[in-house]
């Protein structure tokens, strides 16, 4: 991967990771109510479902690469397809849903939850399978590429998560469900111009 390609991703992944998906309304929903320390460990929970996400993507990515060859550049359009979709989504709907906010505290502990909430969102699978592509050099090892960005996708999602955790155990009115609701808006808007800009750039 060169340099330029990976500084957009950087920029990327930036702006994915703060969207307001599930788990962050869970990591939200459990610091108002519980304190930080279980929206933290809810954050170190998903980490491990998102390693696990990443490497089912891997595993599918680098089949679909070998048996697909050069006809890989319509995964990477059929992928921007579905991000400006998702983006569209973001934009219409926004925000955390109603009664996210009434969070129990879990039998098997925050951490589980973390685990159990990020397997069990298959949006996911769907939405990393369809954003590495965009990035990826079928010319160079890609197992080492999708490593490189599962790991740096992850970083994100750590700093993101624990800054939500963090905020909303100690000012949770700084995250009303209009801030977030435009938060999500925003950040649908920028998934259409970053689904539009790859498709585009793929295609010339």
């Amino acid at each position: 991967m060169s340099f330029e390609l990976f500084a957009a991703y950087l920029v990327a992944c930036f702006v994915i990771v703060i969207v307001p998906g599930p788990t962050v309304t869970l990591i939200i929903a459990n610091s108002l109510k519980h304190g930080a320390r279980a929206g933290l460990l809810n954050a170190a929970g998903t980490q491990l479902g998102l390693a696990i996400m990443i490497a089912i993507v891997g595993i599918g990515l680098s089949s679909v690469i070998g048996a697909m060859g050069h006809w890989f550049d319509w995964v990477r359009l059929a992928g921007a397809a579905y991000l400006i979709w998702l983006g569209w989504k973001m934009v219409r709907a926004g925000g955390v849903e109603d009664g996210a906010m009434q969070a129990r505290a879990p039998r098997g502990g925050f951490f589980l939850q973390g685990v159990l909430v990020a397997l069990s969102n298959p949006k996911t699978l769907l939405f990393f399978g369809a954003f590495f592509p965009q990035f990826l050099d079928p010319a160079r090892d890609h197992v080492t590429q999708i490593a490189i960005m599962g790991l740096t996708a992850m970083l994100f999602a750590a700093v993101s998560d624990s800054g939500y955790a963090l905020l909303s155990g100690r000012a949770g009115r700084l995250l009303s469900q209009k801030r977030v609701r435009l938060l999500s808006r925003v950040s649908g808007g920028f998934l259409i111009g970053g689904g539009l800009w790859l498709g585009s750039s793929r295609a010339s």
